[in-house]
This record gives structure tokens, sequence and C-alpha cells, in this order.
């Protein structure tokens, strides 16, 4: 076969690249910025079930690595990467396999421990034969030690964040009438809608009114359940669960917000946080995975995950005092200042690409390449 060029590579993700999930807009974001580089990427997306395969998905995966050249770089997403080391070994003295770690299969919620462990140790193995892995968050790359994934092997790329206009409350211009939450996050039960919904039941003699806005389709019985939560508990009035919406109507609900609240139990990044703080947007949020180090301190308020009492507490401060608002609207918009966009988030990933040639094979890859295999 032809050897690839230096500046192709494959990205290969699960299902449609088009999704609207904070791991799918990362991708493509990077895809679009090492493109503007001169890159020639091509992105294909996998069909069948993910994480843990089925027939359709093996096959798709076999697939596509068997068509690849000898020598591409190919990025495997962790989604798709995980429950297929065995397909991975077949290629991985060929091809230059790199890991895109949004965080580990084993970390999402709900799981059972049987399948939390079949995860685990899917995933060990499959990382065992990238010759590099590049995590979205510090906290993700430390969190691989448990994996065996020799640290120089690691690189981190955190996303950058689109340049965007101030919110209207940024500037300390608040409106009369209720103050106004948002959540943008997926209907699943990592992302904690049920404790917030829970923690503003027991704020109802305060002046509120809150936007969810994510999918209810990627797990539509919990979708189902956070309906019935929210009927049940009377707040449907002040509650709107809005679905997916697409940039223009993102921005817009940002634009009119005042608050941004992601109550997730775990985060192996959290893009919506800085694409509030990019509108000069406080947060409230929970030190759950990486959020402990996406939200920078000063410019709104973690409480623990799991915790709808502390969460309830910060709103309640949040909603009482006109100081406490007012400090933390400084303080994103000086976080915002600070912010790296994606032009820099691709020069990071081109970075941690450029010495992984599959001619140059390190000896830590040989290493994992004969662990793996025994």
């Amino acid at each position: 076969m032809p050897r690839a060029q230096r500046q192709d590579l494959t990205l290969l993700v699960a299902g449609d690249p088009d999704q609207l999930t904070g791991g799918y807009v990362y991708d493509a974001r990077i895809v679009a910025a090492l493109r503007n580089r001169g890159w020639q990427v091509t992105v294909q997306g996998l069909d069948g079930r993910f994480p843990e395969p089925d027939a359709e998905s093996r096959a798709s995966m076999s697939q596509a690595l068997a068509a690849l050249p000898d020598g591409v770089r190919v990025v495997i997403d962790g989604l798709a990467m995980g429950g297929m080391p065995e397909i991975i070994a077949a290629h991985a003295d060929r091809l230059a396999i790199v890991a895109l770690v949004h965080h580990p299969l084993a970390d999402e919620t709900g799981l059972t421990p049987s399948t939390r462990a079949r995860l685990f140790d899917s995933e060990s193995r499959a990382l065992a034969l990238a010759r590099r892995v590049i995590v979205t968050s510090p906290y993700t790359g430390r969190g691989l030690a448990r994996y065996r994934v020799p640290s120089e092997r690691i690189r981190v790329v955190e996303p950058g964040v689109d340049p965007a206009p101030l919110a209207a409350s940024a500037m300390d211009l608040e409106a009369p009438g209720p103050r106004r939450l948002l959540c943008v996050a997926t209907l699943t039960p990592r992302k904690g809608h049920d404790l917030l919904v829970g923690a503003l039941a027991e704020l109802v003699d305060r002046d509120w009114t809150c936007e969810m806005i994510g999918s209810h389709g990627r797990d539509p019985a919990h979708a189902a359940k956070l309906l019935a939560q929210t009927q049940r508990l009377g707040l449907d009035a002040r509650l709107a669960w809005l679905g997916e919406r697409d940039a223009n109507g993102l921005a817009d609900a940002y634009h009119r917000a005042e608050l941004f609240v992601l109550p997730s139990h775990y985060e192996g990044y959290g893009m919506v946080v800085t694409e509030a703080l990019a509108r000069g947007l406080p947060v409230i949020t929970t030190t759950g995975g990486a959020l402990g180090d996406t939200l920078p301190p000063h410019a709104g308020i973690a409480v623990p995950p799991d915790d709808t009492k502390a969460l309830g507490e910060a709103l309640a401060d949040w909603l009482d005092d006109a100081a406490l608002r007012r400090r933390l609207r400084r303080g994103a918009r000086q976080a915002r200042e600070a912010l790296d966009d994606w032009q820099q988030a691709g020069k990071r990933f081109i970075a941690a690409l450029d010495d992984i040639h599959a001619s140059q094979a390190t000896a830590a890859h040989d290493a994992a390449y004969k662990e793996a295999h025994r």
C-alpha cells in the first residue's frame, strides 16, 4: 500500500459525527482547526452500538481500519475505541493509532459493577495499543494511571472556545423580573438534572426561571422521568425543557441568561462551562471529575457532586445576594479574558501528533503492545 503523507489524518467516531454533545463538538472543532492549518482530515462515523459493541459496530470498525493505508495517523474517539481492543490490535503495528479520551468509559454514571469492570478491562487493553493518548483535561490524564497508560504517552489538549459577545446581564445590568438560569446538557443520568430540579423545588419562594437545553433522545426513559419529576413538583411554569438548539438558538439562550448551572455527577472537562464564561456568565457547578479544574473559583460556585442540599444552598446564595451576583459576574468577565480559542487548541493537538508517525514506533508502545497480547 502507499504510505500516508505527513499531514494526512483519519478520525473515527461512534455514530453520526454531527451530534451536538460536548465530545462531538470538540472533535469537530479540532478537525476544523487542523484543516485550517493545511491538514487533510477525513472524518468517518461508525455504524452500530457503542460503547459496548455489537456485530455491526465491530464490522464497521474493522472495515474502516482495514481500508487505511500503512502509516496513516488515525485518531479514534474513546467512545468507539474502548470496547474493541481485539480489532484495534489487528492494525496496531501498521497504523499510528491515537486514542482521544474525553473521559474513561467506566466512569459513566449508572453502570452496574459488572459493566463497569468489563469496560475498564476492555478500555485498558485498547489504550495499551495506542501510540499516543490525547485527553481533554489534566484530570483525565491523571486518571489514566489506573489504566496503566505511561505518562509519556499522554498529551493534554483542552478545548478551545469561540469568541462570543457578552450576555445581556454580564455588565451588571440586571433586568426586573425573575432571575434567569440556564443549563445546557444532554438529558442523561450523568448530567444530574434530577438534582437541579430537586434543588429548585426548595426555592419556589424565590423569583426564578430556568431553561434546560439538551437532547431528550440520548436516554428517552431518563428524559421522561425528568419531565415527570418537574410536573410532580409543580415546576412546569418555571422550568422549560427545550430540547436541542442549533448554534443560533443556543447563542440566544446564553445571551438572555444570568447564571449557568451544570449539576453533573462527573465531567471529563465540561465545555459548556467555558462557553458560559466566554459570555461573561457566572457558573454554579459541581466538583465532579474535571469540573473542579474547569471553573475558576472567582467565576462561580462549585459544590460537591450528588449533593442536592449543597446545590440548593449555592443557588439560594446567588438568588438572595446581589453583591455576590456582581462579584461573580466580574470574575466571569476576568475568566473570559484568559480563555484559549479553538485555533490554539488545534495547534496543541498537532503538537501531540507530531512525533508518532507509524514508521517511528516507540519502545513504550512496543512494550505495551506485547503486554496487551500476552
